[in-house]
Order: structure tokens, then C-alpha cells, then sequence
């Protein structure tokens, strides 16, 4: 069990590496606060539906009710596919289809201050050894939050246990064996409150089941 400090933050969005990470966290019986960030992007309905149930079936004295931060993204990326829902990238594309620039800053800036102001000493975030974007790097996450502890005349960490462990996919789903998997929500085109089937993320999420030797739980709109 990863060690984790207590009180915890842990940056949410329903997906399965936040999901796993939650749950260790959870688990391993310090106070858990979870936090979501909403900036608008076509898929949060839905995502929103599945870490509500997710949180629901991990249920723990110690885990603390989901905060949620409002911070829309429009006016900075105008007309973008992640909020339109239009020209989503398919199955088919490389990683650098999904980048969503800045959006790192996007979902730390407000946590860490959160943080701070409720005396939370760190915030955990689940990204995977394997994260090829420029704000998913150590010294982006330890720079970042040495600018925003030095702002508020504060220290709060970020932890990425599973960057730092080196895990991929199909490491934290393993590590996830036991958990309501099918709560967790991957998909960048939801269909009907179902993952798509078909977009990039999916891909991705039926990927690593696989390369994990798991079956996978997910419901799919499209089978392929």
C-alpha cells in the first residue's frame, strides 16, 4: 500500500487511475477529501454521473463528501473539440490528439489553494509514467506548486505516486482488482451515458484491460 500523508486531497474525474487512487487512499485510513474540477468539456455530464456512483460504492468514514471547483476554459479555447464534441479525436490517433493545453494549471490551480486555506498538506493526482505532456513532468508539478505555496505563504505538495512508480494502465488496473471498475468513466464522446466505443480515450481504457489480463466491465454504445 502506497503510503499517503493524512489529510489528503486527491484530484478526481472519474476515470480509472484517479478512481484507483482514491480508493488507496481510502483505504489506507486517513481523512480523504476528494476534489473535481468542472471547466466545461462536453463529457462532464456524464462523468460527473459515474464519480457520483464510484464515490458512492467507496464510501468510507474517513472519505470526506467530493468538492467540486467551477473554472470554464470557453474563452480561452474557443470552438474546441472537448467542449463542443465535435471533430473528437477517434480511435485511431496518437496521444498528442487529446492534449488539452494548460490544462494541468487549469486543475491545480484551485485545489492547491484549497488546500492551503483547510490545511491540507498535499493533493494527489494519479498521472501514469507513461504521460507524454509537458505539464505532466516532475519539474512542472513541483514548480508549480512551489509558485502557488510561495503566492498564499504556504507548502502544499503534489503527490504522483504512479508517475513516480513508473505504473502504466495496466499496472493501477491491477492494482484496482476488487474495486466498482465500471463506475469509472474514460470516454471524451459519451453516447446515451455509455462510453462511445470509438474516440481515443476509449482505446486507450479497452487497451488496458487487455494488456492487464482483465476482463473488461465497461459498457460500450459501439462494439469493436
Amino acid at each position: 500500500m502506497t503510503p499517503f500523508p493524512t489529510p489528503l486531497a486527491v484530484l478526481v474525474s472519474g476515470g480509472v487511475d484517479s478512481a484507483v487512487l482514491l480508493a488507496e487512499a481510502v483505504r489506507a485510513g486517513g481523512v480523504v477529501f476528494p476534489l473535481y474540477v468542472e471547466v466545461g468539456s462536453a463529457w462532464e455530464p456524464t462523468e460527473r454521473e459515474y464519480l457520483t456512483r464510484f464515490l458512492a460504492a467507496v464510501a468510507a468514514p474517513n472519505l470526506r463528501p467530493l468538492t467540486v471547483f467551477r473554472e470554464p476554459i470557453a474563452e480561452v479555447y474557443g470552438p474546441h473539440w472537448s467542449l463542443t464534441g465535435d471533430g473528437v479525436p477517434g480511435s485511431d490517433t496518437p496521444d498528442s490528439a487529446v492534449f488539452l493545453p494548460g490544462r494541468n494549471v487549469i486543475l491545480l490551480a484551485k485545489p492547491l489553494l484549497w488546500c492551503h486555506l483547510h490545511g491540507v498538506p498535499a493533493l494527489a493526482t494519479a498521472p501514469l509514467g507513461s504521460n507524454p505532456f509537458p505539464d505532466a513532468t516532475p519539474a512542472f508539478y513541483d514548480g508549480f506548486a512551489d509558485i502557488v505555496s510561495r503566492a498564499v505563504n504556504g507548502k502544499v505538495q503534489v503527490l504522483r505516486p504512479y508517475a513516480e512508480q513508473g505504473l502504466h494502465k495496466s499496472d493501477v488496473l491491477n492494482r484496482g482488482v476488487g474495486l466498482p471498475l465500471e463506475l469509472t468513466f474514460s470516454c471524451i464522446r459519451p453516447v446515451r451515458g455509455l462510453h462511445c466505443g470509438t474516440c481515443n480515450k476509449c482505446a486507450e481504457r479497452r487497451a488496458g484491460f487487455r494488456d492487464a489480463g482483465l476482463p473488461d466491465p465497461t459498457a460500450y454504445a459501439t462494439l469493436r
